[in-house]
């Protein structure tokens, strides 16, 4: 015991020993950490339900972003029991997997929205983003009431979905060549949507604001808010199989 004590002030006395002795411990680090990405093609595990966001939603959160709602509210339910408790499952790494930028975040002057999708009714969310502390007193969230009176506009949709598939969003061709379609279709129940839902799943149709006869950045916005945390059944065996691979890691 002596001996390895001694041998262990050698080295802490002797900077170039200390030096190699550290670097071979990184190294060795790194190698188990990083080598095994050289094998896998994703680090995440795809969870059935996820689908890329639809053009009306992906406009949404683009004016979420805009506007720096990510500011006081992030979109990670931390497993941990007062998160849960208070808004709902945790959240798995597979229902972030399409999202660029990524609302992660440990602000939260108001509350996590990763699962606020169907929570309250478009008119409540519509009301809210007009005047936040008519529903909630003690707000100090700023008023958005602009949107409504703001038409959507989106330079040009398809080039928003080729980007994001040049950086791993799966839309197809199809989605792109009707994007600007689809953006309009998902808010106005009486056109004709094709296979719109077939495309994007659990995608919600309907005129968001309240007014039908114009398409504005209040649809968009809502349109994104509804369907946040609504896609992943995290009580079914496809997201349990992915919560017990995240746990084994």
């Amino acid at each position: 015991m002596t001996s390895i004590v001694e041998r262990h002030k050698k080295l802490e006395k002797n900077v170039t020993l200390l030096g190699i002795g550290a670097f071979i411990t990184v190294a060795i680090g790194g190698i188990v950490e990083i080598a095994p990405l050289f094998w896998i093609d994703n680090t995440i595990e795809k969870v059935q339900g996820m689908r890329p966001y639809t053009p009306l939603e992906q406009a949404g959160r683009d004016i979420y972003v805009r506007e720096g709602c990510y500011v006081c509210h992030s979109q990670m339910i931390r497993p941990f029991r007062d998160e849960t408790e208070r808004y709902g499952h945790y959240s798995l790494a597979a229902e972030s997997m399409y999202d660029h930028p990524f609302q992660w975040g440990s602000e939260r002057t108001g509350p996590d929205l990763a699962r606020v999708g169907q929570r309250y009714s478009d008119e409540w969310h519509v009301q809210h983003l007009k005047n936040p502390q008519s529903v909630v007193p003690e707000s100090v969230m700023p008023k958005y009431g602009f949107l409504a009176e703001t038409d959507l506009k989106v330079p040009d949709v398809a080039a928003n979905l080729k980007a994001l598939r040049d950086v791993g969003v799966p839309y197809t061709d199809k989605d792109v060549e009707m994007a600007v379609a689809d953006l309009k279709a998902q808010a106005d129940p009486e056109a004709d949507a094709g296979d719109f839902e077939t495309r994007y799943p659990k995608a919600q149709i309907r005129d968001f604001d309240g007014n039908p006869s114009r398409l504005t950045e209040m649809d968009a916005l809502v349109a994104y808010l509804q369907m946040l945390g609504t896609l992943v059944d995290v009580n079914g065996p496809a997201a349990q199989e992915e919560l017990a691979s995240e746990h084994g890691r």
